[in-house]
């Protein structure tokens, strides 16, 4: 892994959105226990729940019920889910503390920000309308025939942004992130503050760099940049 100081100082920042950028988990928490609540199950610890928040809808159901993806009941479950947390997209989510003042710096040309997320554009554009956040780029679970992590969501952004893959960093809180930015040709940046299950092996990810809070990304970015 190498450090902040020696990556080529980026263009664009690409954020993977739950987790990453925005704390989604409180609201998917919600969804999760009223699907629980709904099966006549009591609520489960917010932080079990934190844990697969990266890994999608279907994991949530998997945890809330022990009902695998090809168990027959799984789709109707997933659904109720999602209903639930569609209505309380933005109830209690915020961006991560310290990443406004960011997102305001790279809002100015000629840097420029994004978001590429496996979350489906209909819960995420009413989320970051609430929010008042306006990536110059947004790349959606459904825009592409493929997701992370795949490369393909990555490039699209980077077009879209008149940026370079090789001038953007794409930070994110899953293996599949690493993935994605490394296939893309982009700094590959990892934060420890996301949804990180316990017994994830997170040093297996390939990251070039970790970031443990986000005032350490916001610090590492601004000072890079000499503002």
């Amino acid at each position: 892994m190498t450090s902040a100081g020696t990556l080529r100082a980026p263009k664009a920042l690409l954020f993977d959105l739950d987790g990453t950028l925005v704390d989604t988990a409180p609201d998917l928490a919600l969804a999760t226990n009223a699907l629980r609540a709904h099966h006549g199950l009591e609520a489960l610890p917010f932080e079990v729940i934190r844990a697969q928040v990266s890994n999608g809808g279907s994991a949530l159901v998997t945890l809330a019920l022990g009902l695998e993806s090809e168990h027959p009941e799984h789709a109707t479950a997933r659904t109720f889910l999602l209903d639930a947390y569609a209505k309380n997209v933005a109830l209690h989510s915020q961006v991560f503390a310290g990443l406004e003042c960011l997102l305001e710096l790279w809002a100015l040309p000629p840097r420029a920000w994004g978001i590429v997320t496996n979350k489906p554009r209909a819960y995420t554009e009413p989320l970051i309308e609430a929010l008042g956040l306006k990536p110059g780029a947004l790349l959606c679970a459904d825009d592409l025939p493929v997701k992370k992590p795949s490369p393909e969501p990555l490039w699209e952004a980077a077009r879209q942004l008149g940026i370079a893959p090789d001038a953007c960093w794409y930070i994110g809180d899953h293996a599949r992130d690493m993935q994605a930015a490394r296939a893309a040709g982009m700094a590959a940046i990892a934060v420890g503050y996301g949804y990180i299950d316990e017994n994830e092996d997170r040093h297996s990810w390939q990251a070039d760099i970790w970031f443990e809070r986000p005032t350490d990304l916001v610090e590492a970015l601004i000072e890079g940049q000499g503002n």
